[in-house]
């Protein structure tokens, strides 16, 4: 890979984090604008009531886990520090779909850092997923929640196949390896001394 196309992908993680920060905020503001004071109006449906708007304030992790919890600040420094750690990694190298899958997941943590120095520690969250036929309500998440989550997805996924690609690649070397033949000198078979005397 030429160092310029590696500038170029890291433009476009850039231009990745920066959609995600906007998208996150301007989605937040206006959840806020509208739907103040949280859980004081009824929710919008987006997809008949199961898939609605309903505004709350999430003292958790993502999709409302470890409310409360000290743990939360060790693992959000922790999850950004290892992500910070494997994109340095690939930093001016690295294919370009990983680029984009660490601009989504560093976007998503930027953008629900910038809700928390905003507004004290909470983090506006208004998704909402549910089947009520079944009593199946998922947690009520955001934008740069949804990011981080599929961010990570993909990049469990690109990590998988990349391994069982490189074990096969191995695979075959070894086999095509062991089965080969030191080749001949000569293109004709010397006879033998008993050949030879007959």
């Amino acid at each position: 890979m030429t160092f310029r196309r590696a500038r170029i992908y890291d433009t476009l993680a850039l231009l990745t984090v920066m959609l995600v920060i906007t998208l996150d905020q301007w989605t937040k503001s206006l959840v806020v604008e509208h739907l103040s004071p949280p859980e004081s109006k009824p929710p919008i449906p987006l997809l008949g009531h199961y898939l609605v708007i309903e505004y709350i304030q999430n003292r958790g992790a993502a999709f409302s886990l470890l409310a409360g919890n000290l743990l939360l600040a060790v693992l959000i420094a922790a999850a950004i520090g290892v992500v910070a750690y494997l994109y340095l990694r690939m930093l001016n190298s690295g294919p370009l779909v990983y680029k984009l899958v660490f601009g989504l997941i560093i976007g998503g943590a930027i953008g629900n850092l910038i809700d928390r120095a905003h507004n004290a520690g909470y983090v506006v969250d208004f998704i909402s997923f549910r089947i009520p036929e079944i009593g199946f309500y998922f947690a009520i998440f955001n934008v740069a929640d949804a990011c981080i989550s599929v961010g990570v997805f993909l990049l469990f996924i690109l990590v998988l196949f990349s391994g069982l690609r490189q074990k096969e690649e191995g695979s075959k070397e070894q086999g095509t390896t062991g089965s080969s033949t030191p080749p001949s000198k000569s293109g004709t078979i010397r006879p033998t001394e008993q050949d030879a005397s007959l």
